[in-house]
């Protein structure tokens, strides 16, 4: 069985826009909006010299709440691909889940199995690439991550600083990751040195 490191895309491999005129955050919403954070392909090329399958595992309601059309997805898509295989960095496999419970477009209104934090897109990954669940790492920057990963037993990282806040939302939530680390980076040394050091080979 395979190992994996899965990644959550918005807020871990690229930056998450702000749109001054709502007032808030969100998913690039177009090409030009994309940006990949600081040494996030040094931290993917980790995760491949360690043999880890790299699978990105992200919820992507853009398109639902009709903010942005399939193709302007797959144009924010393919630029990530390409800047990341430009510095040498691999995705191995993505899994999205494009619904909404409360979508404007009907074609992706449900209350799916695979929308984080449920493990649906996780167990999907499993099936397909042969994945042992519990040699797996999930890395996110929201708690719906770490709920996705403790779903299924994967060992769950989370990218930020600790905060009073977010410990109070994790005692709301009743849950915590493994560990909270301030980049992907930095996670993926903790990974390597892991996996090094069980002699473990995934």
């Amino acid at each position: 069985m395979n190992r994996a490191v899965f990644l959550d895309r918005d807020g871990v491999i690229n930056e998450i826009v702000y749109f001054p005129e709502l007032g808030v955050l969100d998913s690039p919403l177009n090409p030009k909006q994309f940006r990949l954070l600081p040494r996030v392909a040094e931290a993917i090329r980790v995760f491949n010299s360690l043999s880890l399958k790299v699978v990105i595992v992200s919820n992507q309601p853009s398109i639902a709440k009709g903010k942005m059309t399939e193709k302007a997805f797959e144009k924010v898509r393919l630029k990530m691909k390409r800047e990341l295989e430009r510095k040498g960095a691999r995705i191995d496999a993505e899994y999205y889940c494009f619904h909404h419970p409360l979508a404007k477009d009907v074609r992706y209104r449900a209350n799916c199995d695979c929308r984080k934090p449920k493990p649906g897109l996780l167990l999907r990954a499993a099936k397909d690439l042969e994945l042992d669940l519990s040699r797996c790492y999930v890395v996110g920057d929201s708690l719906t991550d770490v709920k996705a990963g403790k779903a299924v037993g994967c060992k769950s990282f989370l990218i930020g600083y600790l905060k009073c806040d977010l410990c109070r939302l994790m005692e709301d939530e009743g849950v915590k990751p493994d560990l909270i680390v301030p980049s992907l980076l930095h996670g993926s040394k903790i990974i390597e040195k892991e996996v090094n050091e069980s002699g473990d080979i995934p």
